[in-house]
C-alpha cells in the first residue's frame, strides 16, 4: 500500500490517474462533500386573462 498501489489516493497520485479513491473534483471548495440540488425548471408563464367584449 503506497505509490504502487493502484487502489490508494497515494498510488492515484503518483500514476496521474483518477477513481474512486481520488475523485476528479475540486475537494477544496467542498463540491466532492455536497452535491447542489437538482435545478427546477422554470414555472411556465401563464397568459394575461383575456378581456371580455
Amino acid at each position: 500500500m503506497g505509490k504502487g498501489d493502484r487502489r490508494t489516493r497515494r498510488g492515484k497520485i503518483y500514476r496521474s490517474s483518477y477513481g474512486k479513491a481520488r475523485p476528479h473534483v475540486d475537494v477544496v471548495s467542498g463540491a466532492a462533500v455536497a452535491k447542489p440540488a437538482a435545478a427546477k425548471p422554470a414555472a411556465a408563464k401563464k397568459a394575461a386573462p383575456r378581456k371580455k367584449a
